[in-house]
């Protein structure tokens, strides 16, 4: 991949854009037009000729996306291509990812997010051999959906990139593949990575694993201890995924968490465990302050599905909150199926 963006001058005399074929005179003209030397004549060329979504044409957007002098005609060719999902169309657009204009920049990398086809892999994974940050970034947010298996080796080496921001769409590349070759880097990182994003990216991004993967639990368990409660809340939610029957102890313990939004992850999360011995725990949460501390709570108690936890279910049935009251019932019928 190039590592230099160049223009060549345009003149309405010496185009650089194919010529129109078999296409009728008024065709040729907008073709001629994309030449013209006001930018602004240029642009609305560019415009008129992707109405027409002729794919003849696609070379002179290509043509204007790399050569054109304007960024606002450069800017408008790379949204025109985004709609022309093809090698050489998705070729130019991450070479507009070293366009000097930020915008352009910026425009190319939404067309390659919006990516579909994962024969458009193949040419962003070429892509992502390249050093710069912003194209790095660009590339593997668009191989992320994708969900091409040779992003795999592209993205493992970026954990190591320097940017945050590259390594945490690395982490999202790994963690959308699914590939258990991935948990041991991903673990690693869900603990060890100096930005927190990032971090908390890995812990979600592990969530494929099985719940008796030590290196995975074993994160998961320090993630839950982190210092940015960002953090602590995706593990309470990752360990409730996946079911990890270590986890209860540490999860009761985040229902104290400083922040409300950890507690309402952890007892969630002990719901999904299904273990009652946490009920006690949770009942506790039914009179607190937060109405959604007290909906989770009595959601959690209906999937915990102890009877001992009735009395005080049935108490909460006033809570001044209907959506409260609502996941109160719902609890109650639970546990009482349950027992028939």
């Amino acid at each position: 991949a190039p590592d230099c963006y160049e223009f060549s001058t345009m003149t309405a005399s010496s185009s650089p854009f194919p010529s129109p074929g078999a296409h009728d005179s008024d065709h040729a003209a907008l073709v001629s037009r994309v030449a013209a030397a006001d930018a602004s004549v240029r642009r609305i060329a560019l415009l008129e000729l992707a109405d027409l979504e002729d794919p003849e044409f696609v070379p002179t957007f290509v043509a204007a996306l790399r050569d054109d002098p304007s960024a606002d005609v450069r800017g408008e060719a790379a949204r025109v291509l985004a709609a022309w999902e093809q090698p050489d169309v998705v070729d130019a657009l991450c070479r507009a990812l070293l366009d000097p204009d930020d915008d352009v920049r910026t425009i190319a990398a939404q067309g390659l997010s919006e990516l579909k086809d994962v024969a458009s892999g193949a040419v962003l994974c070429r892509w992502a051999e390249h050093a710069e940050p912003f194209v790095l970034v660009a590339v593997l947010r668009g191989l992320r959906e994708l969900r091409d298996p040779d992003a795999f080796a592209p993205a493992l080496r970026a954990l190591d990139a320097p940017v945050s921001a590259v390594r945490a769409e690395a982490v999202a590349v790994l963690g959308w593949l699914k590939d258990t070759r991935a948990l041991p880097p991903l673990a690693r990182i869900a603990t060890t990575d100096t930005h927190a994003d990032v971090r908390r990216i890995a812990i979600g991004a592990v969530g494929f694993a099985a719940p008796d993967d030590a290196a995975v639990v074993t994160a998961l368990l320090a993630a839950l201890r982190d210092a940015e409660w960002q953090v602590r809340e995706e593990a309470a939610a990752t360990l409730g995924k996946l079911r990890v029957a270590a986890a209860r102890a540490p999860l009761v313990a985040a229902l104290d968490d400083d922040y409300w939004q950890v507690r309402l992850r952890a007892v969630r999360a002990l719901g999904q465990l299904r273990d009652a011995a946490a009920a006690s725990a949770v009942v506790a949460l039914l009179p607190h302050a937060i109405s959604n501390l007290r909906k989770e709570a009595a959601l959690a108690l209906g999937e915990l599905r102890d009877r001992a936890t009735l009395p005080a279910l049935h108490d909460a049935l006033g809570d001044r909150d209907p959506e409260v009251r609502k996941a109160v019932r719902i609890a109650i019928g639970q546990i009482d199926d349950a027992s028939r």
